[in-house]
């Protein structure tokens, strides 16, 4: 698309293999989008594109096999649907999440209103990285949380209630990570192995077995591609309002101090992530902060 400025630049227009063709992104935090939309959507790629639309693995669609020269008409009746030009490049682009507890019986946290809230705050903002942002309602980690540059996984930690448990082996049954026993007839947690997923706590059919502690786990410098690694713990934090201000303040120190053409793990120690964590700790200690693997975790006993 030589020649072409203003909109045929943004992140959300991408060139195709023909080069007189370009693919339209589509902004839709959560991958949430209404019916009304849809349909929406569904008569601008029968306009302007082959009538097709692509799902990505970003939760968000593309029209595909679109004519540059009708960028700005579909940009403008994208912005009165209300799923605006995505992005794709050196930016944060689309933020994903799985259902969470409005949906899924396995989900800790509540995630598509905190999608939301982290795409109105930083969505589009320019960084030397593509930066992906993910929420795992649970260590399921369905949509990919832990791989991602920004990482966002729902946890709770179990507590059995004292002198009630019937040793019935459910919650040994359901758990995945075999951190549950049945000793003496009563069931016994090991920290070390819980992955905090609180599938033992659905799972209970006593009710017995409590949410100790919900919190939100993030992570940084997560890599997906040839040679996938998990993101870093940051921190841990029990407020949906201070996860969305500390991506915030990520988003911004990737801004500040990362390089382009690398990924945002192999710079970790440039970025001062350590310095970095000791900053977020000091900030966001107390009621809504929980340093968990410096915890000694209580037992189901």
């Amino acid at each position: 698309m030589k020649g072409y400025t203003g909109v045929h630049e943004s992140g959300g227009v991408i060139t195709e293999r023909h080069p007189d063709l370009c693919t339209v992104r589509v902004r839709m935090p959560a991958g949430v989008v209404s019916a009304v939309q849809m349909r929406k959507l569904t008569k601008i790629a029968e306009k302007y594109g082959d009538g097709s639309l692509h799902l990505t693995t970003r939760q968000t669609l593309e029209i595909p096999h679109v004519d540059p020269a009708h960028l700005e008409k579909i940009a403008v009746q994208l912005s009165k649907n209300g799923t605006p030009l995505g992005a794709e490049r050196e930016e944060v682009v689309n933020i994903t999440a799985c259902p969470g507890t409005e949906r899924c019986k396995y989900a800790n946290i509540e995630t598509i209103e905190l999608a939301k809230k982290i795409d109105e705050r930083v969505f589009g903002r320019q960084t030397p990285i593509k930066m992906r942002i993910s929420i795992s309602a649970c260590p399921y980690v369905c949509t990919g949380s832990l791989t991602s540059e920004i990482g966002v996984t729902g946890r709770i930690r179990p507590l059995r209630t004292p002198g009630l448990c019937t040793g019935c082996g459910s919650c040994v049954e359901y758990c995945r990570e075999g951190a549950i026993s049945i000793r003496d007839g009563i069931s016994v947690l090991d920290a070390g192995r819980c992955a905090m997923c609180g599938v033992c706590v659905h799972s209970c059919p006593y009710g017995l077995l409590k949410s100790d502690y919900m919190h939100y786990q993030i992570t940084v410098g997560g890599r997906r591609g040839r040679d996938p690694q998990n993101g870093i713990e940051l921190i841990n934090v029990e407020s949906a309002d201070a996860v969305v201000e500390i991506i915030d303040r990520i988003v911004y120190r990737v801004y500040r101090r990362a390089w382009s053409g690398r990924s945002l793990r192999d710079q970790m120690d440039e970025i001062g992530f350590a310095g970095f964590k000791e900053e977020i700790e000091r900030e966001f200690s107390g009621d809504t902060v929980s340093d968990i693997q410096g915890q000694s975790h209580r037992r189901t006993q």
